[in-house]
């Protein structure tokens, strides 16, 4: 997916924005990139390749070369950025997280008036940022341009702007399926994904950006250049998978919610009766463990960590780009503790189930190492639709997907009219997709949390939250 920050000061904000940004690898394996404005030297630019090495190790050695009183920075899963724009607008530095799913068609159109070339990647794609300024640039100020281009984008737009005066555009997509915190300080501000990094960078969140909401942020304060909106339809994959723990989105936190999420799950099973008799409740680390916490608590049964993830030399934002070497990877960080798995009934929760591919590999570990039973709960619903707004749950195909792999397998073509029944574990197709997922990966039992579940531990207003790759409705 991909993440971002941003400071304006009346001092130094370098290592705001190195640290500020390295908060962010978490959400990102691709690049890494950096621009600092000096009003003497001008903007300074670095974008490394973080595939191999996580993006602190690439940026130390370039932080000497960077001094300025603004800056933005990212962690982009897609497009090395940020990028340097000239155009009739100015000079600015722009990064962006999101989609855009009809690229080539609006490519077509910026190519229709003869006067418009792009610097081609060596896909010969196009680099999403580009195109986004692209679109800007089509219109006679910042802010004309940004609602220009989040209006005939088919995906999502979310972007920092810094222009030559030294100030932060930001632009909160147009259904705000991602957030937009500031922060303060007594010397300026800063813009961020994760509300955690404000914190540790020492500035407090001050406000938190409104659907399609654009702001200039300076040092002594910052403005509504476009009022919200009042739709939203924020991811709510930001609560079961890949907002960090400590952060809060719509003033929900994450580890509260996972945890509440869990709770929910057990209780429902002990409401069914389908509680199954276990010796530990486990979570598949690290964003399952919260979930299972939460589920452990609830059903009163023993949590243990049957296995941990091996992170000195692999953590999570050091994972390579191709597929065989992530699985291969992820089987090298589980680490057994024999004497919590041997002749053990042990129930694992994962904040999803995707592809299947890992989870596979997991049950066998845990089989090898000795596992009396594996059970397994996934702490979202099934997931049907790959994500047309972010990253997540991306791929080739909705086939990518384990449930819709599994449904094609049981009943063909007619099963993809039956989505949401084989996605309520009370009905019959259901009931199959449990039995067939469970014979598939190995698991003793399975079991999703239901959509209205998993709202519930959310909290806010249902209509707020965006739960496509479930339900395949906008």
């Amino acid at each position: 997916m991909g993440g971002f920050f941003g400071a304006v000061s009346q001092r130094d904000v370098t290592l705001d924005i190195f640290f500020g940004v390295d908060y962010h690898s978490h959400l990102g394996t691709r690049r890494g990139g950096m621009i600092l404005l000096d009003p003497k030297d001008g903007f300074q630019r670095q974008i490394h390749s973080i595939e191999n090495t996580p993006f602190r190790t690439k940026f130390e050695r370039d932080l000497a070369e960077f001094h300025g009183c603004g800056g933005i920075g990212c962690i982009s899963d897609t497009d090395p950025q940020p990028l340097l724009v000239r155009s009739h607008l100015g000079l600015y530095a722009i990064t962006t997280v999101g989609i855009i799913n009809n690229a080539e068609v609006l490519v077509d159109r910026c190519f229709s008036d003869h006067g418009h070339q792009f610097m081609a990647m060596s896909s010969g794609k196009v680099n999403s940022t580009e195109l986004a300024a692209a679109l800007i640039n089509q219109k006679d100020d910042l802010v004309s341009g940004i609602l220009h281009a989040q209006e005939v984008i088919d995906g999502s737009l979310t972007l920092l702007i810094l222009t030559e005066e030294g100030e932060i555009i930001a632009a909160r997509d147009r259904m705000g399926r991602l957030p937009v915190l500031i922060g303060k300080n007594h010397q300026g501000h800063c813009v961020s994904f994760e509300s955690f990094a404000c914190h540790k960078i020492g500035y407090e969140v001050d406000y938190e950006l409104g659907p399609r909401e654009i702001v200039r942020i300076r040092p002594d304060g910052y403005e509504t250049l476009s009022p919200a909106a009042e739709k939203m339809k924020i991811c709510a994959f930001l609560w079961t998978y890949y907002g960090y723990p400590n952060s809060n989105y719509e003033g929900v936190n994450v580890e509260v919610m996972r945890c509440r999420n869990g709770a929910i799950m057990a209780r429902e099973e002990r409401r069914r009766g389908t509680l199954p008799a276990v010796d530990y409740v486990a979570g598949v680390p690290d964003s399952g463990v919260p979930h299972a916490i939460g589920y452990a608590n609830e059903s009163r049964m023993e949590f243990a960590r049957p296995f941990v993830k091996y992170t000195p030399t692999w953590p999570r934002s050091f994972m390579p780009a191709n597929q065989d070497v992530r699985n291969q990877v992820a089987k090298m960080k589980q680490i057994p503790v024999p004497e919590l798995i041997q002749g053990k009934r042990l129930l694992f929760v994962d904040d999803s189930i995707v592809r299947g591919t890992q989870l596979r590999e997991t049950v066998e570990f845990l089989y090898e190492s000795g596992a009396k039973e594996v059970h397994m709960r996934s702490a979202c619903p099934p997931i049907m639709y790959s994500c047309k707004y972010l990253n997540f749950s991306r791929g080739n195909s909705d086939m990518d997907l384990l449930a819709r792999r599994i449904v094609q397998e049981l009943e063909g073509d007619e099963g993809q009219e039956h989505l949401e029944e084989y996605a309520d574990a009370s009905t019959g197709r259901g009931q199959c997709l449990l039995k067939r997922i469970c014979e598939k990966l190995g698991f003793d039992t399975l079991g999703y949390q239901s959509l209205e579940g998993l709202l519930e531990s959310i909290g806010i207003d249902r209509e707020k939250i965006c739960t496509y790759c479930w339900t395949g409705k906008e």
